[in-house]
């Protein structure tokens, strides 16, 4: 039988359950949510007995959260999705999971990966969720210093017509960063020798300027533009993602969150509190190597989810009271405050 997960991401559907003096999770049912939540949980469950129709499915559900638990049971009730089961041919296990079960897995910045930083730093492509758009004007003569320059149409990750292409891409998502980096510069290589462009190989580290003086050697060939267009965009792209300020930071992320899980297990919360308090930093006070006040929410969330159980006390109220009011402050500094922080306040 087919296995499908899947995870009820929907912003609305995240809200914690009521707490203390509410029902107990397991026993929560759609009447203990909100009227805005309930609307969107009976919304869900008729989009997914739609899919599971197309599809011909006869689904096995199973679930992991409280949320879950709800939205499994509605959808084990609902009316069409009963004669659809009956009708159907196809068996599916279906396993509902709470996001918020694993927001460390959300939040953290997992591994030495090039496809997860490109999809991480780069622009969305207008009208798209999974796919980025990357910056042509490189293989242009076009003059700017812009870099969100749209005179040029944007490039991005999706090449299913070009076969070097896919298998970079492959290589991106499976090799080490440093790895995928050589096998971005080997498929460049292999594109100009075979166009008999006057391209020297050279070993060692692949840098970022070197790929982009790669990419230059087609720039004013027209037949080799358009025979490798897939492969340069995806050169471009780890291009740009070096060379982004986020990637750095992403770094920085990572090795916090090591250190993290390192040092956990040897203080308490309250000593890990007060080593971040220090690093939040006004508007004024900061500098582009110092964390955001976004970055700080995520880091918080990812040293909440990561620590398990919490034992409360003085010490430890003592120490969050510090961050919320460094926190406070930064985000009433912030002279234009970010969607998200606009959000939350």
């Amino acid at each position: 039988s087919a296995e499908l997960c899947l995870l009820p991401a929907l912003a609305a559907l995240l809200p914690p359950l009521p707490g203390a003096g509410g029902p107990a999770p397991a026993e929560a049912g759609l009447g203990a949510l909100s009227a805005e939540l309930r609307v969107a949980v009976r919304a869900l469950v008729g989009d997914l007995d739609a899919l599971f129709a197309a599809l011909g499915l006869r689904e096995e559900s199973f679930a992991v959260g409280a949320l879950s638990r709800v939205i499994a049971a509605e959808l084990a009730s609902y009316a069409p999705a009963r004669n659809r089961r009956r009708m159907a041919t196809n068996k599916a296990s279906v396993v509902f999971v709470d996001r918020t079960l694993d927001l460390a897995g959300a939040v953290g910045h997992h591994g030495d990966n090039l496809a997860e930083k490109i999809l991480s730093v780069l622009p969305k492509l207008p009208g798209h969720k999974t796919d980025v758009m990357v910056n042509m004007v490189e293989l242009t003569a076009l003059q700017t210093t812009d870099e969100t320059c749209s005179i040029i149409a944007p490039g991005c990750l999706a090449q299913p017509n070009d076969p070097a292409a896919k298998a970079l891409w492959e290589s991106f998502m499976t090799l080490k960063q440093k790895e995928a980096v050589m096998e971005a510069r080997r498929h460049l290589v292999e594109a100009a020798s075979r166009e008999n462009l006057p391209i020297k190989m050279s070993m060692g580290r692949v840098t970022p300027e070197q790929l982009s003086s790669y990419v230059q050697l087609f720039r004013n060939n027209l037949k080799a533009l358009e025979n490798h267009c897939g492969l340069l965009q995806l050169v471009l792209a780890t291009v740009q993602t070096l060379k982004h300020p986020q990637t750095s930071k992403w770094d920085n992320f990572l090795a916090f969150e090591r250190l993290l899980l390192q040092t956990i297990g040897e203080s308490e919360m309250p000593g890990v509190l007060n080593q971040l308090c220090p690093m939040i930093k006004s508007y004024k006070e900061r500098t582009k190597d110092d964390y955001t006040c976004e970055d700080f929410l995520v880091l918080l969330v990812y040293m909440y989810s990561v620590v398990g159980e919490i034992k409360s006390g003085k010490e430890l109220d003592a120490a969050e009271e510090e961050v919320k009011k460094a926190l406070v402050k930064a985000i009433c500094d912030e002279p234009e405050p970010s969607p998200l922080l606009q959000k939350i306040t």
